[in-house]
């Protein structure tokens, strides 16, 4: 029997292990890149938990480690698509917003084209221009 998530596109809103960026397990470089935050900054905040929270901070980095899958080479096909669904996990209404306002602005364009082509000038204009040729 085969598994069903086998033949699955990875999925653009999980938290993964950032093996690119990594200097351990990539898990900092991970977090970072999901909240969209600077790898350097998640490291010093880990470093300063490991300081002060040594046993809970190890164990969690290390069953992060184990349990977070690494990031696939193929995630995004380029670096706009990856800047769209980072603004999806970490602003989604605005995200919305604007595709709604891109959808609007389509439909506006489509509605006058499908005016102009309708139109009885549209086809007059035609019909002359099949006599010129």
């Amino acid at each position: 029997m085969m598994c069903p998530h086998r033949n699955r596109q990875p999925s653009r809103r999980r938290l993964y292990r950032d093996g690119r960026r990594a200097w351990c397990a990539g898990v900092c470089a991970g977090i970072a890149d999901y909240f969209g935050l600077s790898p350097g900054l998640i490291r010093l905040l880990v470093f300063l938990s490991a300081v002060f929270f040594t046993f809970p901070t190890v164990v969690g980095y290390i069953v992060a480690a184990c349990v977070l899958p690494r990031r696939p080479a193929e995630l995004y096909e380029s670096a706009e698509e990856e800047r769209f669904w980072r603004s999806v996990r970490l602003e989604p209404a605005r995200t919305a917003h604007d595709l709604t306002r891109k959808f609007q602005d389509l439909e506006r364009r489509l509605r006058a084209a499908e005016a102009r082509v309708t139109s009885s000038e549209f086809k007059l204009r035609r019909q002359f221009k099949d006599l010129e040729g």
